[in-house]
């Protein structure tokens, strides 16, 4: 996504023209196309806050106090009881090269509670009978004594956890504690973490780290909360590392994957493309790790020789380094223990290699004004293939953008276009169908950024219906989309935390939510065959949007479009039918459904439906379930019935065909 993107603007009043009955008929007695196995992914980047503050657990902000040059942001002075203590930042004490600028803290009274705190990310989320650990460089030249380590309450009145070590003076060392909460303690993010001196004396820091439980108990891990949401999406890949996050506002701020490699103490961070830096715990290893947990395939974006400010480098030999940096990260990935740097992820702690079917090269390059992506596709593509044939190359050009526009690759053929659309509900209603006749012949179609925009922080019960009616297309034309993710993913719902809205998943530092589109996403991704069954409709209502400046302009008057969307796969393994119908209009609809072809039908099938009572409903992080999917179980279904649906609703049916 780019920065400059426009805001597409909200659905306006829609009317509904009622027909006669709804009829849609399935026709398993034709051969319908295959389902990719690979239809539903996630894609990711940093952005609103999505790693730092987010799935990524770390809970201490600005841990290596490189945010703000000229202050150390989010720590202050403890001072209590008397005690006297001043902070400042300092870069002469290095660690190393990573970490080479630290806080130092002057203690003048330690009578009381003297020390530093760090504010977290909007919080330090406290939940009961709970360990963490927390980590830190320390070193004093003229201090001994006791370092005691605390999770409590701003205004230091409660201590929930808490935990001390005995410092040892001289150089650098690293200390790890324990703390643990009682059962008692209440859940709150009105807290901090502080670190206090029992002495007086000066005393430097660096590296300083607080981690509650991870998914999967891996170090530097992720969010359990977080990651169980998207396992209960079953996604089958993941996109990464972006984005614009990928590119970079300039060449020494793209994604420094080799940077991000081995321990946190190695790791220097950079500065993002969203207004905040990025500490790069989460690296290339957590990244494929992250695929790991939650078996998926990852989809690896390599770096082209274009950045978001619009610099960029002709293919030639001053683009051969960038060439040889992404062979180089496809062998990380991919490469056995006797390989260089297949060596250096077995030192990082994963000696098995990881499979990789798909590479991308850059990321929207479309918006590259000097044209020559054809000739860094080329090169990449042409080093990539002669290294590892059998992977499958995906370009950032040539499919057609949100804008309509397509500029076709010339001089190498990809195995896919990544194409990218952010709308609002009423386009991606009246463009379900993009897809139908798009050019088998063609490479196929990666939708790797896409989402209905509406809604703030995260996506209202219009936006799920346009995601749903979008998601019908997809999968009815699936032989020829073979991937598609939704973007962004992740959003910081504090104030100030994000940069775009309308994000899939919303949280703070204690919860999180899914919004009405992450259920429409699950109801998709985890109720899908093999095959797509062909469907007709017949009688299908409409709807007709107000008009507009535009339109006026024009001297024309908005055209109807369908009120309803739907489309049928089969579980030829399990004899299951998935018919999935979105009814987009304010009123119920009475459809009747006809099932052709199918032998025998079980009698009971599993109905489950997402619906709102208005447009504008939604989730938050106050009301995280105020629209979730409803299962039921419905009876006397046969090849030919009727079903009430619901207005305002994504319906998924579950049929056993014996």
């Amino acid at each position: 996504m780019k920065k400059f993107a426009g805001i597409l603007s909200l659905c306006l009043v829609v009317a509904t023209i009622a027909k006669a009955q709804v009829k849609l008929t399935v026709d398993m007695t034709k051969p319908g196309v295959n389902v990719s196995p690979r239809l539903y992914g996630l894609m990711t980047e940093e952005i609103n806050h999505s790693y730092d503050g987010g799935l990524y657990a770390e809970l201490i902000s600005n841990r290596i106090f490189k945010d703000d040059p000229k202050q150390p942001a989010n720590w202050s002075a403890v001072e209590s009881g008397g005690a006297r203590a001043t902070i400042e930042l300092d870069s002469k004490q290095p660690i190393n090269k990573a970490l080479t600028t630290c806080l130092k803290l002057v203690v003048t009274n330690a009578n009381g509670k003297a020390g530093i705190a760090n504010s977290g990310y909007w919080g330090i989320p406290v939940k009961p009978q709970t360990t963490y650990t927390a980590s830190f460089y320390a070193r004093s030249d003229d201090a001994e004594g006791k370092l005691t380590a605390a999770i409590e309450s701003n205004n230091g009145n409660i201590i929930y956890a808490t935990a001390s070590t005995t410092l040892i003076k001289g150089g650098w060392k690293k200390y790890t504690l324990k703390l643990s909460t009682t059962a008692s303690a209440k859940p709150t993010t009105d807290a901090r973490f502080v670190i206090t001196a029992s002495h007086a004396g000066s005393y430097w820091f660096n590296l300083i780290s607080l981690f509650p439980p991870t998914y999967n108990n891996r170090p530097n891990g992720n969010r359990i909360d977080i990651m169980q949401k998207m396992a209960d999406m079953q996604p089958k890949f993941l996109r990464f590392p972006g984005g614009n996050f990928l590119e970079g506002d300039l060449f020494a701020t793209r994604f420094p994957w080799k940077e991000t490699l081995g321990p946190l103490e190695n790791r220097p961070g950079h500065p993002g493309c969203w207004k905040y830096r990025a500490s790069d715990g989460m690296g290339l290893l957590e990244f494929l790790e992250w695929c790991e947990d939650l078996k998926m395939e990852p989809l690896l974006a390599v770096y082209a020789g274009y950045t978001l400010k619009g610099d960029h480098m002709d293919a030639g030999p001053f683009l051969k380094p960038f060439v040889d940096e992404a062979l180089e990260e496809i062998e990380y990935v991919t490469g056995g223990v006797n390989t260089k740097w297949g060596a250096v992820r077995a030192k990082d702690g994963h000696p098995a290699p990881f499979k990789l079917r798909y590479v991308e090269i850059g990321n929207e390059d479309g918006f590259d004004v000097s044209h020559s992506y054809d000739g860094r596709f080329t090169q990449f593509y042409d080093a990539i293939k002669a290294k590892y044939p059998q992977l499958q190359l995906i370009s950032t050009v040539g499919g057609k953008d949100g804008l309509g526009r397509r500029t076709p690759i010339k001089s190498r053929v990809p195995q896919a276009y990544d194409e990218h659309y952010y709308r609002n509900a009423w386009e991606m209603e009246e463009d379900a169908a993009h897809y139908d006749d798009y050019d088998r012949k063609s490479p196929k179609i990666f939708v790797g950024e896409w989402a209905t925009r509406e809604g703030s922080p995260t996506p209202n019960m219009n936006a799920a219906l346009g995601d749903a009616a979008w998601m019908t297309g997809m999968e009815r034309n699936s032989d020829h989309v073979i991937m598609s993710c939704y973007a962004p993913l992740f959003v910081n719902v504090n104030p100030g935390a994000m940069q775009w809205s309308s994000d899939l998943i919303g949280y703070n530092a204690l919860n999180s939510y899914g919004s009405p589109s992450y259920y429409a996403q699950q109801m998709f991704s985890t109720n899908v065959g093999d095959k797509v069954v062909p469907m007709q409709g017949e009688n299908i209502p409409t709807q007709t949007r107000a008009p507009n400046k535009r339109d006026s302009a024009r001297n024309v008057m908005p055209k109807p479009i369908p009120a309803m969307f739907y489309v049928a796969t089969q579980d030829t393994k399990n004899g299951i039918l998935y018919v999935k119908i979105v009814n987009a209009s304010g009123k119920a609809q009475t459809v009747n459904l006809d099932i052709k072809g199918a032998g025998a039908i079980n009698s009971s099938a599993t109905l489950t439906v997402l619906k709102g009572s208005g447009p504008q409903d939604t989730n938050s992080i106050n009301e995280p379930e105020k629209i979730i999917p409803v299962k039921q179980e419905i009876t006397a279904v046969t090849k030919n019935f009727n079903r009430e649906i619901d207005a305002y609703s994504v319906n998924v049916l579950k049929l056993k065909i014996k």
